[in-house]
């Protein structure tokens, strides 16, 4: 975690002199690579308990990203990248297994800046993950990514495509209740290293306009994944971030029976993430 420690302090340093929204703004064209290794046991399974994943199995479907987070914010908190990387929110995530991956397999991961874009709210970038075993490509991912420097409440941010905060979708039945406490941000941030300070305490957040710390998007994805039935199965998931979970929180679960569309939602059945799974035939 040394160098994303080093990305974040260097991010911390470099935010305040970039403006979000500049019509000249361009991305980093080069590609950051981690050379092939395992994921550490240690780690692996500290995000597992955390997520809510078996102990034993393939690797998570989501762990690639954690894994190449490192690089994602090596190139964010550059000097050619055109964000502020402090204050960032996760839109939304697209993740493509092209097979399972072993946890003893050694990965190795490229990440790079694919698009920039006007969004009514600020400017989106979208950041891709790619994974590779023995020059084999077994799983990718694409994120978005939304620098705010509108006018709107945050908290009712919503990704490209979602005019709002939609009520709870009809047809998805309740599955399970789950109570996050306050320091889920600072957990979650140990074990994946995202320690974005919108996640941690009250006070960083509210320096982002947000009333308090918010749950990382991925640990709310990645929770719902650790329901799924046959994950070996499954050949893409879409989930889009519709409403910051503000901590601590209260949280329902719902799925359909065969776990293809899934969502979470807070009280009131304000809906917080939806997600989508595409399963091979």
């Amino acid at each position: 975690m040394t160098s994303l420690s080093a990305s974040l302090a260097r991010g911390a340093l470099t935010s305040p002199f970039k403006r979000a929204g500049r019509p000249d703004a361009t991305l980093p064209a080069g590609r950051l690579t981690r050379p092939a290794a395992p994921a550490a046991p240690g780690p692996l399974a500290a995000y597992g308990r955390i997520c809510g994943f078996p102990e034993s199995g393939e690797l998570p479907l989501t762990y690639p990203h954690v894994l190449a987070f490192p690089l994602t914010m090596r190139l964010m908190s550059g000097r050619a990248f055109p964000l502020p990387v402090l204050g960032l929110v996760h839109t939304w995530i697209e993740i493509t297994p092209h097979r399972s991956a072993g946890p003893t397999e050694p990965l190795e991961l490229t990440a790079y800046a694919a698009e920039l874009t006007p969004h009514r709210r600020g400017t989106e970038v979208t950041m891709a993950t790619e994974a590779r075993v023995g020059g084999e490509l077994v799983w990718e991912s694409h994120s978005g990514y939304l620098s705010r420097h509108g006018t709107r409440n945050p908290e009712t941010t919503a990704p490209p495509g979602s005019p709002t905060a939609a009520p709870a979708a009809e047809g998805l039945p309740a599955r399970a209740e789950w109570r996050l406490p306050g320091d889920l941000g600072r957990r979650y941030g140990a074990v994946s290293g995202d320690r974005n300070p919108i996640h941690l305490h009250p006070l960083t957040a509210r320096l982002f306009g947000f009333p308090r710390a918010i749950a990382h998007g991925m640990w709310t994805v990645a929770r719902c994944l650790a329901e799924a039935d046959d994950p070996a199965g499954i050949r893409s998931v879409r989930a889009e971030f519709k409403a910051p979970v503000l901590l601590p929180a209260t949280v329902t679960y719902a799925a359909d029976a065969a776990g293809n569309a899934f969502e979470l939602r807070g009280p009131g059945g304000r809906v917080h993430l939806v997600g989508s799974v595409g399963r091979h035939a």
